[in-house]
């Protein structure tokens, strides 16, 4: 689908449908051509809310105001009706306040996604092109050259985010680590991207004794890849990504009931994110040498599976006494982040659809933000906020941190309590964060949005591609911030 931004006046644009906000339920604007038949017809134009008056081409969509996120989700929205059309061609006014161009192209972007790699029989969209016109409503006065360059930017991001959907969306038959490492070889056709993947000996000459027990009882071996992008210019600033990369979680011998185990194919979420943030940058032209570290594996059963008892040993050297075997992630977080601390991060964000109980704490459409350093969460929540992305802070305590103890090793991979688990599980991963780098450190669990059966958003069913707008978006800040 093509997205033009012209400079000619809405009504001079020939297209086959007319894309219409309703903004704020006020149907007395001037742009609302058919106010009777939608006031016939009961359409409210609630937030999110369509209608398609097939007889005049018109799409009429609901938007709460004219802020950014009201227009990505008008702009999915529409994208979802025009969809089920014959239309080729639609056009629609810049609706702009306050820059928001950019949004609404994510919103066409986002929406226009589809996961039909599995499917015998395919309807594919007939819609070709969608144009805006930059006659805006509220007589805004940005130049075609900056609306083309956000819209550019905008392309990126969301286009970043479907990369991330598509490889968690995929079946973990389909997509093991050896898989994963291949996708991440792939990027490197990408100008600035280098990638180096390491096998099993690799882990073993580390010491990563925590992520190699996880992979025991897979038949596919694990793989710690490392993906860099290094700009054109001298970077001011080195950004070290760590996802979760679990392309299947049966929990272990702490086996999963089956209900659980459906969807476990989104356990590499984090690891699709942080590739999917690094592709982003890159295109993006970002000033920043930055890196994604992915610990790529499956949890698997079998005779060598590692058990409840065992005692690991991290590539830090803390033991680790299990208690439950589904809690994987963090084992093979713990050593991925002793390795990428080991780049000198600037900033450090590891992410990964960690745990349930930050489900429970936050619902499933939010992600949850642990850290020491206050002012890096704020800026990332500002970011998110912007990116039209969910979060919310959970704090640490010296409480929960004593549930953690082991009477038999450094630390015990749960909590004895079953509250705060989301807390608890990063307070396991401070453990392997060096003193230096606590404030530079921030954990994001992505277990709630990174993979929803239902329509949400902007967002299909399926997969969302969780993190990755908020944190692109939290590094185009970081750089605006740097040229100040």
């Amino acid at each position: 689908m093509n997205i033009k931004i012209t400079n000619e006046t809405l009504e001079n644009i020939d297209t086959q449908a007319v894309i219409t906000f309703v903004i704020n339920k006020d149907f007395n604007h001037s742009w609302i051509k058919h106010k009777k038949i939608l006031e016939d017809v009961n359409f409210k134009a609630e937030s999110e809310d369509g209608i398609l008056l097939a007889e005049n081409g018109y799409i009429y969509v609901g938007c709460a105001s004219l802020q950014s996120d009201e227009l990505r989700l008008a702009a999915a929205k529409a994208i979802k009706i025009l969809k089920q059309t014959s239309y080729k061609s639609a056009k629609i006014g810049s609706y702009i306040e306050n820059n928001s161009m950019g949004a609404l192209i994510e919103g066409f972007v986002l929406g226009n996604y589809e996961f039909t790699r599995y499917k015998s029989k395919t309807e594919p969209s007939k819609l070709e092109e969608i144009i805006i016109s930059t006659e805006s409503y509220n007589q805004n006065t940005i130049s075609l050259e900056t609306l083309n360059s956000i819209k550019d930017n905008a392309q990126i991001i969301a286009n970043a985010a479907n990369y991330a959907k598509e490889i968690v969306n995929t079946a973990p038959y389909d997509y093991t680590p050896i898989q994963m490492a291949e996708d991440a070889l792939k990027l490197t056709s990408i100008e600035g991207i280098t990638c180096k993947v390491f096998d099993e000996k690799f882990l073993e000459k580390e010491r990563m004794g925590a992520f190699l027990a996880v992979n025991r009882a897979s038949v596919h071996p694990p793989r710690l890849i490392h993906v860099t992008y290094m700009p054109k210019e001298k970077s001011k600033k080195r950004v070290v990504f760590v996802g979760k990369g679990l392309t299947y979680d049966s929990g272990g011998l702490s086996l999963k009931p089956s209900d659980y185990m459906v969807t476990m194919k989104a356990d590499k979420s984090g690891g699709a994110a942080v590739m999917a943030i690094l592709k982003g940058a890159a295109e993006l032209n970002l000033p920043f040498e930055i890196h994604a570290i992915i610990g790529a594996t499956e949890n698997m059963i079998g005779g060598n599976a590692y058990k409840p008892d065992d005692i690991l040993t991290a590539k830090n050297g803390k033991t680790i006494e299990v208690r439950n075997t589904d809690a994987e992630g963090r084992l093979v977080l713990a050593d991925c982040l002793c390795y990428a601390q080991e780049l000198k991060p600037d900033l450090l964000i590891d992410m990964a659809t960690l745990t349930g109980a930050c489900v429970v704490a936050l619902g499933e459409y939010t992600t949850g933000i642990m850290g020491y350093n206050d002012r890096l969460k704020h800026e990332l929540y500002r970011a998110a906020t912007q990116s039209g992305e969910l979060v919310n802070a959970l704090s640490f305590n010296r409480y929960l941190k004593k549930l953690l103890k082991s009477a038999v090793a450094d630390i015990s991979n749960v909590s004895l309590s079953r509250y705060g688990g989301a807390i608890t599980a990063a307070l396991f991963l401070d453990n392997f964060i060096e003193e230096e780098y606590k404030d530079k450190w921030l954990h994001l669990d992505i277990a709630g949005p990174a993979y929803v059966e239902k329509e949400w958003g902007c967002n299909q069913s399926g997969a969302s591609g969780a993190g990755v707008r908020m944190n692109l978006y939290w590094l185009m800040q970081q750089n605006q911030e740097k040229d100040k």
